[in-house]
């Protein structure tokens, strides 16, 4: 699936375990409640998907677009999304614990309840995100920009 172009192509409820989608065009797709562990989705573009309650535990989504796209109550722990486009992304409710996520544009996200424990934010942007009973016990907020003073965390 490296390279393929996917989209709005439906893949909700899915088992897509380790599956290389690496480099592919997956705009608008739908992939609600899908299992995509240790998935490869490096490089992705991924702007408008739904990934609502999906499972992307371990998966790697570093350098992806996944602008506008609606990640809501996702599990992303462990996910390795370095340098990751997420901006005007729906994350609300979503579980990245252990996450990669540095230098990561989160610009206008909703961040609305997300768990952000253990997780790596250096260099990330949440500029304009809504940040709402938002978690971030013991994650690395180093040169991030937007990021609740040590007090709100």
């Amino acid at each position: 699936m490296s390279g393929a172009d996917l989209t709005e192509a439906r893949f909700d409820r899915a088992r897509l375990q380790r599956v290389d989608f690496q480099r592919a065009n997956l705009t608008r797709a739908s992939l609600d409640r899908a299992s995509l562990r240790g998935a490869n989705l490096s490089n992705a573009n991924l702007a408008r998907a739904s990934f609502s309650a999906a499972d992307l535990q371990g998966a790697s989504l570093g350098g992806a677009d996944l602008s506008d796209a609606n990640l809501s109550g996702a599990s992303l722990r462990y996910a390795r999304m370095a340098s990751a486009k997420l901006r005007g992304a729906n994350l609300e409710r979503a579980d990245l614990f252990g996450a990669d996520l540095r230098g990561v544009d989160l610009t206008g996200a909703d961040l609305r309840g997300a768990r952000f424990e253990k997780a790596n934010l250096e260099g990330a942007n949440l500029t304009g995100a809504q940040l709402e009973k938002t978690t971030f016990r013991g994650a690395n907020l180093q040169a991030c920009t937007g990021c609740p003073a040590p007090a709100a965390r």
